[in-house]
């Protein structure tokens, strides 16, 4: 994919030269996790800051210490020194990227702490990372990106692809599955017509939920190239979730189980993923697969892994609902994958397609009609129906008939104290509530939710992010 010969004929003698080198080292070890390849891109990172270090402006230790304390800018510096000192900051900031994924102990994510500190002093931003004392401006951020992406310099690509990871990812996954589509299709429209073969962003295919489109665009996107696999991986990635929306359980456990075989990001998520999916299919169809269902769900607490000695949520919740099979006799969880599936934020994505829509109706109603028929129902049941309730009230909200789904999820508010386990129903429920009135218009509503005594931190913090935006139009 890259002549890395060109880079590393003068990575020892070149800032730029070294800075890319080490940038697609660091790329390659985030994508893998593979230790050696964690431990080369480190050695290179190591050589670049050297290398940058021969073009700063030397000073002595009192010096430095005055710059530090006044943080006086590089305005009279030659331009030569200006280049290192920004090659030099972006380094370290790959070190402390590199330094978070090295290993799982929270020392690491003290030293990554420090070293993005180190380097943002550099050009005086001292706010980058809330979780580590900073505070941030997201809208100067993007801003800030979009003007590093029009430019057409060295970085433009960079900012390009980090807009595009926030408008068809972060923003979906995190937000509320309304990023900027046409912003990413735009910011797209120039590689696309430079390299008509070049498919940057996969996500935003299966965000328009254009799904066969998306499905014949991740093919050409595994065809293309066969250097690094894991680019193969997020294919894999998008490829199950066009093929679970459609509820194509089959297909979409091919690519699950892909992931279990080859990819490294999360075992723990992979293996329950696959597990959830395998719950969807008949007996028999899982029989083919020669996998065993309960086994599967026992393995993936096993898997669980740190980064910079923090838990990863999306696990946490996984290794949780996969619980209920270390019982000797287990109680089957309930439409796993389409648990997972609004974990995922997936509802926002086939909310926009009403025959998908409708038919995951289909499958939530036959669950519930078979779980009110169940004569000996079990500990789980209240969980099970409450699940299931807040799933209807998702497809009804997407399919516009609000009112019934407003009941939805009032009857899981009611029905709170006889929740076990899974008391995140009851916020999210909350939530789901809130951004129906939101849709509805009723702002006093809304408010009145936002006040709720159950209402987690995360979810205040939510429901207050999207007040702010409710008062500023209103």
């Amino acid at each position: 994919m890259y002549n890395l010969y060109l880079w590393v004929s003068r990575y020892r003698d070149s800032m730029y030269h070294a800075l890319g080198y080490s940038s697609i080292l660091v790329m390659k070890a985030a994508m893998t996790f593979e230790h050696q390849d964690i431990q080369v891109a480190m050695a290179t990172i190591k050589d670049a800051l050297n290398t940058c270090q021969k073009f700063r402006k030397r000073s002595s230790v009192v010096g430095s210490l005055s710059k530090l304390v006044s943080m006086q800018s590089h305005g009279g510096a030659p331009e030569e020194e200006i280049h290192a000192e920004l090659c030099y900051a972006e380094c370290l900031l790959q070190k402390a990227t590199l330094t978070f994924v090295q290993d799982e102990n929270m020392i690491s994510f003290i030293k990554g702490g420090i070293k993005i500190r180190t380097s943002y002093q550099i050009y005086k931003i001292l706010r980058l990372l809330e979780f580590i004392g900073f505070s941030g401006n997201r809208n100067f951020g993007l801003s800030q990106l979009m003007e590093g992406s029009a430019n057409h310099s060295l970085r433009s690509i960079l900012s390009a692809l980090t807009l595009l990871f926030y408008h068809t990812y972060v923003s979906l996954i995190l937000g509320t599955g309304e990023g900027d589509l046409v912003e990413a299709e735009a910011l797209l429209e120039p590689y696309q017509q430079k390299y008509p073969k070049v498919r940057l962003t996969p996500g935003c295919e299966r965000s328009c939920v254009v799904l066969p489109q998306a499905q014949s665009r991740y093919e050409e996107c595994l065809a293309a190239q066969n250097e690094w696999l894991q680019i193969h991986h997020l294919c894999y990635w998008e490829l199950m979730w066009c093929h679970s929306y459609r509820q194509q359980w089959q297909q979409a456990y091919t690519y699950a189980d892909l992931l279990c075989k080859e990819s490294r990001w999360s075992k723990a998520i992979y293996v329950y993923q696959k597990a959830a999916i395998l719950s969807m299919m008949t007996a028999e169809e899982v029989k083919q697969t020669g996998e065993d269902l309960v086994q599967l769900f026992r393995k993936v607490e096993g898997l669980k892994q740190r980064l910079a000695g923090k838990s990863i949520p999306t696990e946490k919740f996984a290794i949780r609902k996969s619980r209920r099979y270390n019982a000797a006799e287990p109680v089957s969880l309930v439409l796993p994958a389409l648990e997972m599936m609004y974990v995922w934020n997936g509802f926002s994505i086939v909310g926009k397609r009403p025959d998908c829509t409708e038919a995951l109706l289909v499958t939530i109603e036959t669950a519930e009609a078979h779980l009110k028929n169940n004569p000996s129902p079990s500990e789980y049941h209240p969980d099970d129906c409450c699940l299931l309730q807040m799933l209807k009230g998702l497809c009804l909200k997407h399919l516009g008939r609000l009112l019934q789904a407003e009941l939805c999820f009032t009857q899981v508010l009611s029905s709170e104290r006889q929740i076990r386990y899974d008391h995140y129903l009851v916020p999210f429920s909350l939530y789901e509530l809130g951004l129906l009135y939101k849709q509805q218009g009723d702002i006093a509503k809304v408010v009145q939710l936002y006040t709720h005594k159950h209402l987690s931190p995360l979810y205040t913090t939510a429901v207050t992010l999207q007040r702010k935006g409710i008062l500023s139009k209103h």
